[in-house]
This record gives C-alpha cells, sequence and structure tokens, in this order.
C-alpha cells in the first residue's frame, strides 16, 4: 500500500463524504474480509482518482451521479448526492444532470435517480427546485 496515497485519499473521501460516514466505513471494513477492500478504495479512488488535476471536485461529482445513476447503483447514488452537494453543486444541478441523463439512460434510471436525490436533499433540509 501507498501510505501516503491513502493518506491524500482519506482525507479527500472525509471532505466529500464527511468523516462520520467514512470512520463508520472503515470501523466495518475493518477486520480481515473488509479491511482490504476499504484500503483500496481509499487509496486508488480517492487518493489516486479524485486527487488527479484536471477535473474539479463538482466535475467528479456530476459524473459520478450519472455514472451510478446508469448502473442502478442507488446506495451508491445517495451517497454521492450528499457528496454533490459537499461538492457545490445544488439542488438544481443535481436535477438537471437526472434530466440530462434520462435523455440517454432512460426514464425508469431518471425516475429512480429523482427519487433518491428527493430523499438525499430532504436529509440535507434543502428543498428540490
Amino acid at each position: 500500500m501507498d501510505e501516503e496515497r491513502y493518506r491524500q485519499g482519506l482525507q479527500v473521501r472525509r471532505e466529500v463524504l464527511g468523516a462520520d460516514y467514512v470512520d463508520a466505513q472503515l470501523a466495518k471494513g475493518s477486520d480481515a474480509f473488509g479491511e482490504p477492500m476499504q484500503q483500496m478504495v481509499t487509496e486508488f479512488c480517492w487518493g489516486g482518482i479524485w486527487t488527479r488535476e484536471g477535473l474539479s471536485r463538482r466535475e467528479r461529482s456530476l459524473m459520478n451521479l450519472v455514472m451510478l445513476m446508469a448502473l442502478n447503483r442507488s446506495h451508491e447514488f445517495k451517497l454521492h448526492v450528499r457528496g454533490a452537494l459537499n461538492n457545490g453543486l445544488t439542488a438544481e444541478d443535481i436535477r438537471e444532470a437526472i434530466l440530462h441523463a434520462s435523455a440517454y439512460l432512460g426514464l425508469p434510471a431518471a425516475v429512480e435517480a429523482t427519487r433518491l436525490a428527493r430523499e438525499v436533499l430532504a436529509e440535507a433540509d434543502l428543498t428540490p427546485p
């Protein structure tokens, strides 16, 4: 494991997803089975990808929302709606990303993404546009 990349990844992961969430995930995955996955996610995804130059965190969040919408990964989608809010996206931005993606992914994916985003926005005390 690259300790520096892991450290950077952990910092970005906490800033985007929230320290409480990340710490809970690390604690859940601290056994022999889950720890390698937590290390890989933190080091590779957050430390190796999210720390790269070239795209802003806001742009990365938009991409994640659409990719997770396409993959129908509801848990991860909701998690990244929260992250997108932390990265400066507004409820309107999230709505527009869902609407734009609906033209390419289909209405069932868009309806589900809208429902999930609405749940997260309500939890964040944000009124959907």
